[in-house]
């Protein structure tokens, strides 16, 4: 069975270029609940803990530097079989490559600056719902 929840950031370089609104209405008119929603600054620490099963790759420091380079909105989402919905709506990690209309071809830069962050499994989207919020911070 899968789950009915996966977690997104909306990306730093997205925030700077003003998509934040257009990113989450996007969301809404997918048919997902926002069910936790908050922004948030993370320290080179912080963003370093959220991708540690990436420690030691090669883009891991570049990742770190960018995500820990301005604010983040981060989010739980609902939907029937979220995680994996949503990684078919936002698109494929390369904005070039993604479909007409998602949200990556729609606002992302490149590969690392791809607007938005989507769960690869309910067991990460558990993770990193946790990450940033409390179960008593989820409706």
């Amino acid at each position: 069975m899968t789950g009915k929840i996966t977690f997104t950031m909306i990306k730093p370089s997205a925030i700077t270029a003003g998509f934040t609104g257009n990113i989450l209405l996007k969301i809404e008119e997918g048919g997902y609940k926002i069910k936790a929603l908050k922004k948030v600054l993370l320290s080179k620490e912080q963003a370093g803990h959220f991708y540690d099963m990436h420690r030691g790759k090669p883009f891991y420091e570049e990742l770190t530097d960018f995500m820990s380079s301005g604010p983040i909105i981060a989010a739980v989402l609902e939907m029937e079989n979220a995680v994996d919905s949503f990684r078919t709506f936002i698109g494929a990690t390369d904005p070039a490559k993604a479909e007409e209309g998602t949200i990556r071809k729609l606002y992302g830069k490149n590969m690392g600056e791809n607007a938005v962050h989507g769960s690869d499994s309910d067991e990460s989207a558990e993770r990193e719902a946790g990450f940033f919020f409390s179960f008593l911070e989820r409706y």
